[in-house]
C-alpha cells in the first residue's frame, strides 16, 4: 500500500497501475473532500486523456478525476462530504462520460445543476466511446463528543450503535430536526449510514483508492477574502453576474440543452469581457460590456476594483465568478474539537471497510482551500489514524521541492 500527498494524484494512480497495484479498468475511488473534483477541462480535447505528459499539464484540482473516467481507469466515484459541502444532491447518481461528437471534448450525461451550470451536459446520444459512472454523494457527520477519541478507537457502544450527530448547516432544510431523529442509526451522515453505502460499491477482494483531501476538515473559500474581491459589494456583484439559473425540475431534453447553450454563452461573454479589460479597462469599454444582457453589474463592479487598485487583476476576477454559481464554493474553518469528531468518524467508518490498495492525500493548503494555519496539524492527525489502521508509515514531507510519498513497510 503507498500513501501520498500532494495535490494531483493522477500520475501516482497511473504509476499504480502501470506497477499493477491497480487494474488498468473500472477502478473505484473513495473521496474524501469538500469538493466534488468531478468538473471537465472545458475546452480540452477528449483524446488528451491518452498523452500522459499532455493530460497531466491539462488538469487542475477541480477537474481531475474525470479525465480518468473517460479514459476507462475509473468506474465508480464514492464522493464522502462534510455537512457544509452540497455541491450535488446526496444519494446515488448514474451518468455516462463521453467524447461529444460536435465539440471533440468531454461531456457528462448527468442533469445536476453540479454539471449544467458548467454547461458540462449533453445527451447520451451525441456522445462516442462512452463509459459508465456511478457516484454515491455520501454525508459524513462528525461524532459525537462522547463517541470516540482519536487514534484510541473507542466507541461508546459497537461501530453499528455509533452515530454523527452535528447541527445541519446553516441553511438546510434539515435545520428543525430534533435531537432523537438525529441519533438513529440510519440517520443521514452517522457511521452506519456512511459504512452501508459505501459497502454497497466495495468488496473485499476488489482493489480500490481511499483519497484524502485534508480541506475535508476544515475548509476555506479562498477567493471570499481574496485581494480581488475583498469587499462584500464586489462579490454580490459577482454572484449576479455568474448566477445560474437551471431548469425545472421536469425538464425535457430541449430545454436541458436550451440551459446549457444559454450557460455557455454567458460564461464565454464574460470570459472575453475580462480578457478585454486586459487591454482596456477604460470607462467606454467597460460601459460598452455593460450593456450586454444579464452584465448590468459590470460596471459598478469594474469601478469598484479599480478604486482599490489601478491594475486589477481580472483574470482571477473571472476565476473567481466562475465560483458563484448555485452553489458558493465551500467555507467552513472548523475547531480543534470539530476536526478531532471528523477525524473519528472517519476512523470508524474507514475501519469497517476493506483495506484500500492506494491511499492519496492532498494539503490543498497553497491554494488556500485548506487553511494554513491548520493544515500541519490536520495532516499530522489524519496520519496517526492511518498509521493505526493499515501499520506504520515511512512519511517523507517534501511539498515544495518535490513531490512527497509516504510508504508503509509493505510498499
Amino acid at each position: 500500500m503507498s500513501f501520498l500527498c500532494f495535490h494531483q494524484v493522477v500520475c501516482h494512480i497511473y504509476r499504480a497501475i502501470a506497477s499493477r497495484h491497480l487494474p488498468l479498468k473500472n477502478i473505484k475511488m473513495v473521496h474524501l473532500d469538500s469538493h466534488p473534483d468531478l468538473l471537465i477541462p472545458v475546452n480540452m480535447p477528449a483524446d488528451t486523456v491518452f498523452d500522459k505528459e499532455k493530460l497531466l499539464s491539462e488538469l487542475s484540482i477541480e477537474n481531475w478525476i474525470m479525465p480518468m473516467v473517460y479514459a476507462g481507469h475509473v468506474s465508480c466515484v464514492a464522493w464522502l462530504h462534510p455537512y457544509w459541502a452540497q455541491q450535488i444532491r446526496e444519494g446515488e447518481h448514474r451518468m455516462t462520460v463521453g467524447r461529444d461528437v460536435s465539440t471533440t471534448t468531454i461531456r457528462v450525461t448527468s442533469a445536476d445543476n453540479y454539471f449544467l451550470s458548467d454547461g458540462l451536459f449533453v445527451p447520451e446520444e451525441q456522445l462516442e466511446n462512452s463509459k459508465p459512472l456511478r457516484l454515491n454523494v455520501v454525508k459524513v457527520n462528525p461524532v459525537r463528543p462522547d463517541s470516540i477519541e482519536v487514534g484510541e478507537s473507542s466507541c461508546a457502544g459497537p461501530l453499528s450503535k455509533c452515530t454523527d450527530v452535528l447541527q445541519p448547516a446553516e441553511g438546510s432544510s434539515n435545520n428543525t430536526t430534533t435531537q432523537k431523529e438525529q441519533t438513529s442509526d440510519d440517520e443521514e451522515g452517522s457511521t452506519s449510514y456512511v459504512v452501508k453505502r459505501i459497502s454497497e460499491i466495495l468488496s473485499e477482494t476488489e482493489p480500490y483508492i481511499l483519497d484524502i483531501d485534508l480541506d475535508f476538515f476544515t475548509c476555506k473559500n479562498p477567493f471570499k477574502d481574496s485581494m480581488c474581491v475583498r469587499v462584500q459589494e464586489e462579490y454580490a456583484h459577482l454572484k449576479e453576474l455568474y448566477s445560474f439559473r437551471g431548469p425545472s425540475s421536469d425538464a425535457d431534453q430541449e430545454e436541458l440543452e436550451e440551459c446549457v447553450s444559454g450557460r455557455t454563452h454567458q460564461l464565454e461573454d464574460l470570459e472575453a469581457a475580462f480578457a478585454d479589460l486586459l487591454e482596456d479597462d477604460g470607462e467606454e469599454n467597460v460601459s460598452r460590456w455593460a450593456k450586454n444582457p444579464g452584465m448590468a453589474s459590470f460596471a459598478a463592479l469594474v469601478f469598484s476594483l479599480k478604486s482599490r487598485n489601478s491594475s486589477p487583476d481580472y483574470e482571477m476576477v473571472h476565476q473567481a465568478g466562475l465560483t458563484c454559481d448555485t452553489v458558493e464554493l465551500p467555507h467552513h474553518i472548523s475547531s480543534d474539537e470539530e476536526i478531532d469528531r471528523l477525524i473519528s468518524a472517519v476512523q470508524l467508518f474507514l475501519k469497517a471497510l476493506p483495506k484500500p490498495t492506494l491511499v492519496t492525500m492532498s494539503r490543498s493548503s497553497l491554494d488556500e482551500y485548506c487553511p494554513a494555519e491548520q493544515v500541519a496539524s490536520v495532516q499530522s492527525r489524519v496520519l496517526s489514524v492511518l498509521e493505526d489502521l493499515y501499520g506504520q508509515l515511512d512519511v517523507h514531507e517534501d511539498y515544495e521541492s518535490s513531490i512527497p510519498a509516504l510508504q508503509d513497510e509493505s510498499a
